[in-house]
């Protein structure tokens, strides 16, 4: 392992446990710099998230954060729509994701940079 993957993935997990989708940082990385296909990298981030998110969850718990009697419908759509999203990838393949998932980072890239908070 390099350096840079330990610097990948401890701003990963920072941005991820602000709740700001850290895991497009960890999926460039591994796509760009590890040359890992895309739909494996999607796969690695999932597992990658999942303590991250159970430390925050935690953190934010306690802090008083998390109104459990108002997400609980949101985690059950989020669950179903999680397996509908990985069963979808696996169908669209590698080279439409890679594709898809840079268009989309463009596309976020160009309206932060034109219309995002000044």
């Amino acid at each position: 392992m390099n350096f840079l993957l330990y610097i990948a993935s401890f701003a990963t997990g920072i941005v991820a446990s602000l709740g700001l989708g850290g895991g497009m940082i960890l999926i460039l990385y591994m796509t760009l710099i590890d040359n890992i296909p895309q739909i494996k990298a999607q796969g690695i981030n999932l597992l990658f998230f999942i303590p991250v998110a159970v430390s925050a969850l935690v953190i934010h718990t306690k802090s008083g954060l998390v109104k459990w009697k108002k997400i609980i419908p949101s985690v059950v759509c989020g669950i179903i729509g999680a397996a509908g999203g990985a069963f979808l990838a696996k169908a669209m393949g590698n080279s439409f994701l890679t594709k898809a998932f840079a268009v989309f980072v463009l596309v976020i890239g160009i309206k932060e940079l034109f219309w995002g908070k000044k």
